[in-house]
């Protein structure tokens, strides 16, 4: 199992997953078609030429997704029990087609349970960036982690 249980986070550790995305076209048009969110913002070349931006940009809940799940295998694949939520959540640049994302990780809080024996909480700090180093994303996510198994 690749993630890693309660006992295994320190705060101040940095996750930098190797993981990469480029995002595509479909990408987008599928979570803004399956979240309902039928913004020409997303989804209507025309009508985005008379934007700031010129062209669409990608649905958010696409990239806070992609953000969360490109640290999973590294960090909790297997070991969450839960999310408790997430917060925080910034987009600072704007994600286009064919910006290529990578992730990174910290660790901010790690503190026992104090309704459960055999989990403790974590607090991730997510952030994303485009090719040309530029931060687009961030997030802060609570997981409730299994401990490890009693030997």
């Amino acid at each position: 199992m690749p993630g890693l249980y309660f006992e295994q986070f320190t705060v101040g550790q940095t996750f930098q997953h190797t993981i990469r995305r480029t995002v595509t076209e479909t990408d987008n048009v599928m979570v803004s078609t399956l979240t309902m969110n039928p913004a020409a913002l997303h989804l209507d070349y025309e009508s985005s030429k008379g934007t700031p931006f010129g062209k669409p940009l990608v649905n958010s809940v696409y990239t806070l997704g992609l953000m969360v799940g490109i640290s999973v295998y590294d960090t909790t694949h297997g070991t969450t029990v839960a999310n408790l939520g997430w917060d925080e959540v910034r987009f600072p640049k704007p994600v286009f087609i064919g910006d290529t994302l990578r992730i990174e990780t910290t660790v901010l809080t790690v503190r026992e349970s104090q309704s459960r024996k055999d989990v403790g909480i974590v607090t991730f700090e997510h952030r994303a960036y485009n090719q040309r180093d530029e931060q687009v994303a961030s997030c802060r996510r609570t997981a409730m982690m299994l401990k490890r198994p009693a030997q």
